[in-house]
């Protein structure tokens, strides 16, 4: 790397700088995270120049600041760079340039800039003007400023330089105020070789000739340093115009553009969707997409200029599935939104992120429900309450709006709580105030807070302003249809005094959710709520919440609403019903016990006329059940005689639902060595769907919903070794393979196709080969996949091993391929050892804190069973420091899972194994 040689900045010890230092600074910075609020930026003048071949950058940055009270330094974010100049102008005009001193905290992640010899202080409303030289290498991991690979057809390696700040990674790309709340303009400036090319956040407006050429880009709208965006490649793209009048371009890799059309189609749609919607035009002229080869989350909405895994942008009609066009128009439609929530309006400080991803998961739906119909994408909402319940429901979880400090702290709450549980909040809130009130609420927030940034509160006092306060409960607290519910609401405050800011504080501002009990006496319904934990003695717990229930029953399949608002309540039936149904198709974010035969009424319907319960409200039963069990509150075999029914279902999520329930069990008897009780419960599962498995086609067959199960079901049956399957996988396999990959195989079934040929060694090796040579990513994961269900364990090694040397399998795949060894029998104890001989090599690829590490973590523990698994865990847990994650939210969550998982085994395999000996005649599986 080339070393920049410093000139008129002091690079001086920590010791001697203090002397310089303002006393303050040095007392009072040092022991916090957060920049003071002594100066911002207005303007960033940013000149990057990326070497492709060193893999090295150097830059300059000149930032207009703005002193809001007098200071003696500027603090500001600088992470693994090399300072060789800092210089302060006196006004954006001044001639005076004076040498700034600089003293690095890496600590803080932070920079000190004084004037050399005390030159007095910055004066409160001065006109300054910071200059700053850098330079860095290019990251070998997956966020600031870092490189990427992919190889053409013919074996060659290109190089991509590409940028992710968020949340904390601007700082190693460019000194900067590396915080949300210092939005700021940024004009932006790109030296590169003839032979790529450039993007950034905003189009490009001059290319400056020469040996390099300079593409200068307009100047952006006010943004947070987050969202800022540029990248260095060879691409070609592919471009439309929305009807709003914006361009919309799709970058990939040249021998892979054939497949951005897809995305290109999805992306104008949706941007008109969303301009329409909100009725607050899109703030740039353009948006890009950009399919970076090397990539850790899924997509990143960087303003202007959205980027994406090439397997979340890049489609193609021959050889993606159905799965792959959802997940696609799902990716896309997320960050869209964000160029709204997150980027227009943008939250104050991380402790409320889920203002901007719990937003954008929410509008996901809301947005692909109505421009790709046939996508039938409301379906899967459940799935991600039902997640973010799994977190929610262990004590180690954390409120929605979560205090933070530091960076690691920050990465820790890009969960499924922030996210998933946000959106299924905000779900919640919409199907209690009604659609058209909720609109109201949201275009209010973006249009009262433009270009700001707001806190929780500001949301919901945005809903009070126009008029969309909380529905009462009827004084009389009986029985209320929906028209009657919506004709009480009045645009004051309801009769109970309650608005929809003190309701959502009890969702956002405590952790966890309700369970609520019902109890049927006549027409009676005694109601009461109390927090849902696992793992834990049952004590009183403090935590209330306002809870929106919806219900219906025998007699009306009206949906009627009722406020709970306190411990137990009581509401009163019209007439005595034979069941009731609460949290109708699941809209709300708790799960309902019946007590007093409830149970036993819903139980006995889905056996004889579950079609008399919509599909959503079938599979919130199946969950709810078996979450019950976990509390004591239902016994297992109970919940085991609702299972029964499913052998008449054909929805895609109560089948689904039914087998995320139930093969957990048998995973639990993996790890103790129980292959009769395991097998006979697999038995009992494979039978259970056995009449539905065999009915389906090995074809690309039928709707999205249709096509999707297939590939789940087809998928369970071949690794479950369900002789119809694997015989039909088998022939479908060697008819592919003795054509060399020429024989095309469904998309939807090659999952399934692919897993049966990896069982040997002569198949695991053919895909491999098939693997590397493929341009097609949704190839690539399929057989990925199929691979970690190989039960050939140093074949399982190998991938492991391979995953984190990144030559043959990308790095950005090894959580998913470490979680999925970890899943397969043959591999669990394999991921675990891994993980714990890699682990400071994982921190340095993924970062302390982030996504990726939790995944790896509660993915690989997240079945055990056996006490010495938990000594294990806890032993190597303890052994970590706090700079190698000690602390860690996601240890406490995978320690506290396999406490349950042993509770829940010592309490429940008696019930299971008497159950299944008494239906010991239905287990055979026939071959």
């Amino acid at each position: 790397m080339h070393q920049m040689v410093p000139r008129r900045a002091l690079l001086l010890p920590l010791p001697l700088l203090l002397l310089f230092a303002q006393p303050r600074f040095a007392a009072d910075t040092a022991a916090r995270a957060r920049l003071p609020e002594t100066v911002r930026p207005l303007l960033y003048e940013l000149l990057v120049q990326p070497n492709l071949t060193s893999l090295s950058f150097r830059g300059t940055v000149r930032v207009q600041l703005e002193v809001l009270q007098d200071t003696e330094e500027i603090v500001l974010h600088s992470k693994e760079l090399l300072i060789s100049r800092a210089e302060l102008q006196l006004g954006p005009r001044g001639l005076l340039l004076l040498p700034l001193q600089v003293l690095e905290l890496p600590a803080l992640e932070q920079v000190a800039l004084a004037p050399a010899g005390g030159g007095g202080p910055l004066a409160r409303g001065g006109g300054y003007v910071l200059h700053v030289d850098f330079a860095g290498k290019l990251s070998d991991s997956f966020h600031g400023f870092y490189r990427s690979t992919y190889r053409t057809r013919d074996g060659e390696e290109r190089v991509v330089a590409a940028t992710h700040f968020e949340p904390t990674h601007a700082r190693a790309a460019f000194p900067c105020f590396d915080e949300p709340a210092f939005k700021a303009n940024f004009s932006i400036r790109v030296r590169r070789e003839p032979r790529h090319m450039s993007l950034s956040n905003m189009p490009k407006s001059v290319e400056l000739p020469g040996g390099l050429l300079e593409d200068r880009f307009d100047v952006s709208v006010k943004m947070s340093t987050y969202l800022v965006a540029f990248i260095v490649s060879d691409f070609l793209s592919v471009s439309s115009t929305t009807q709003h009048g914006v361009k919309i371009s799709v970058y990939a890799a040249p021998e892979k553009i054939d497949q951005t059309e897809f995305a290109l189609k999805a992306a104008v749609k949706l941007l008109d969707f969303y301009d329409d919607y909100f009725g607050i035009p899109y703030s740039l002229p353009k948006q890009d997409l950009a399919a970076i080869p090397d990539f850790q989350s899924g997509a990143m909405e960087n303003w202007g200029l959205t980027t994406y895994r090439e397997s979340g942008l890049l489609f193609d009609p021959q050889k993606s599935s159905a799965s792959d066009k959802l997940s696609i128009t799902m990716v896309i439609a997320h960050e869209l939104a964000h160029q709204w929530f997150g980027n227009l309006v943008t939250m104050q400080w991380w402790n409320d992120l889920w203002l901007n991803e719990g937003f954008a998961k929410f509008m996901e739906f809301v947005s692909v429900n109505i421009t790709n119909p046939e996508l039938e994408v409301e379906d899967y909402f459940l799935s991600k309450c039902f997640e973010a319940m799994e977190v929610d429901a262990l004590s180690s979880s954390h409120p929605v709006s979560s205090p933070v400090e530091d960076p690691a702290e920050i990465r820790e709450i890009f969960d499924d709580v922030s996210y998933d549980k946000g959106a299924c909040i905000l779900n919640m809130l919409r199907d209690f105030l009604t659609p058209e009130v909720f609109k109201r609420g949201i275009i209010r927030y973006l249009r009262r807070y433009s270009y700001q940034n707001t806190v929780n509160a500001q949301l919901w006092e945005s809903f009070a302003s126009v008029g969309a306060l909380m529905v009462p409960t009827p004084p009389s607290r009986t029985h209320e249809s929906v028209a009657q519910h919506r004709a009480s609401c009045s645009p004051g405050r309801s009769p109970d005094g309650l608005d929809v800011h003190e309701m959502m504080d009890t969702w956002t501002l405590q952790e966890g959710f309700p369970v609520v009990t019902v109890e049927v006496r006549g027409r009676e319904v005694r109601l009461s709520q109390e927090r849902y934990l696992k793992n834990k003695e049952p004590s009183f717990s403090p935590f209330l919440w306002h809870i929106p229930l919806t219900y219906i029953t025998s007699r009306s399949n009206t949906v009627h609403r009722f406020l709970l608002k306190t411990r137990t309540d009581v509401l009163h039936l019209p007439e005595e019903v034979e069941w009731v149904k609460f949290n109708v198709d699941m809209r709300g974010y708790y799960i309902v016990h019946y007590e007093a035969g409830g149970w036993d009424a819903l139980v006995s319907l889905l056996q004889h006329n579950h079609t008399a319960l919509s599909s959503n409200d079938r599979t919130s039963l199946i969950n709810n059940v078996f979450q019950l069990v976990s509390v004591d509150k239902v016994p297992l075999d109970r919940a085991l005689d609702l299972s029964l029914y499913l052998s008449k279902e054909t929805e895609i999520m109560p089948v689904t639902q039914g087998l995320s329930e139930l093969v957990p069990l048998y995973k639990l008897m993996e790890k103790r060595d129980m292959e009769d009780v395991e097998n006979q419960l697999k038995a009992y599962i494979v039978n259970l769907f056995r009449e539905l498995i065999e009915r389906q086609s090995w074809s690309d067959e039928g709707s999205v919903s249709q096509r999707m199960l297939r590939s789940y079901l087809l998928l369970f049956a071949c690794v479950r070794g369900h002789a119809p399957c694997t015989r039909a996988a088998g022939e479908l396999f060697r008819k592919w393979k003795e054509s060399d990959g020429t024989v095309s195989v469904p998309s939807d079934v090659s999952l399934a196709v692919y897993s049966v040929g990896a069982r040997s060694e002569e198949g695991w090796d053919f895909l491999l080969d098939k693997y590397r040579r493929s341009l097609y990513s949704s190839v690539k994961s399929r057989i990925k996949t199929a691979l970690c269900t190989s039960p050939l364990g140093h074949k399982l090694q190998w991938i492991l091993e391979q995953s984190l040397e990144g030559e043959v399998l990308k790095t950005q795949d090894l959580p998913y391929v470490l979680v999925s060894v970890s899943r397969n029998p043959k591999g669990y104890r394999r991921a675990w050892d891994f993980l714990r001989a890699n682990w400071e090599r994982l921190l340095n690829k993924f970062d302390l804190g982030s996504p990726a590490i939790a995944h790896m973590v509660t993915g690989v523990t997240g079945q055990f069973s056996t006490r010495e698994m938990l000594e294990e865990v806890q032993h190597f847990f303890s052994s970590l420091r706090k700079e190698t994650g000690a602390g860690l939210r996601c240890l406490q969550q995978a320690l506290e899972s396999i406490e349950e998982n042993i509770r829940w085994m010592d309490k429940n395999l008696p019930l299971l194994k008497a159950w299944l000996d008494k239906r010991g005649e239905r287990m055979c599986v026939c071959q």
